[in-house]
């Protein structure tokens, strides 16, 4: 069973195989997540991207990281065009992110908070639906062995934190 730890860290600056992009359909890095992610690593990142695009929301579709430590982008679409996204789509987002790792047999990926930025989702539900997404993941798959979770703000990471040790006792 794979590790999930969280931290208060610029997920554009972590040492892990990959980071997630918090992206929309057509892939374009505008604000936020991907915003950071370009300038930290480069046109080049959203120029690979676009080529790969538009896919479905909540696909995930893998780039080269330009400049990241990274050595890998994973775009993970929880949102249109329309920068509107819901419990489902951050649910594939987060799963399809984990299978591109998986076939890449990556041993570390780096998330942010996926739809709770331009999308406007609310952090706590994003935390508990991912983290019960990473855990199904590490239930039939060796890869990836680690999943960090880089967040920005103490609401943030409260809300990961409360969502990791919740989910992780036993229910009755």
């Amino acid at each position: 069973m794979g590790s999930i730890s969280i931290c208060q860290d610029d997920i554009t600056e972590l040492d892990v195989d990959a980071v997630v992009n918090a992206a929309n359909n057509h892939l374009w890095m505008g604000a936020g997540v991907a915003g950071a992610i370009k300038r930290a690593g480069g046109q080049e990142i959203e120029n690979e991207a676009v080529k790969k695009g538009p896919i479905p929301v909540g696909e995930a579709i893998v780039t080269g990281a330009g400049r990241l430590k990274a050595k890998y982008v994973i775009h993970a679409a929880a949102m249109g065009q329309d920068l509107q996204t819901d419990a489902s789509k951050i649910r594939a987002a987060t799963r399809n992110s984990l299978l591109r790792a998986e076939e890449l047999r990556l041993k570390s990926v780096a998330f942010p908070a996926l739809g709770t930025g331009v999308g406007g989702f609310s952090v706590s539900e994003a935390a508990r639906i991912m983290i019960d997404a990473v855990r199904d993941h590490f239930a039939h798959s060796d890869f990836p062995q680690e999943v960090i979770f880089a967040l920005r703000g103490e609401e943030a990471y409260r809300s990961f934190d409360r969502a990791l040790h919740e989910s992780s006792e036993p229910r009755g």
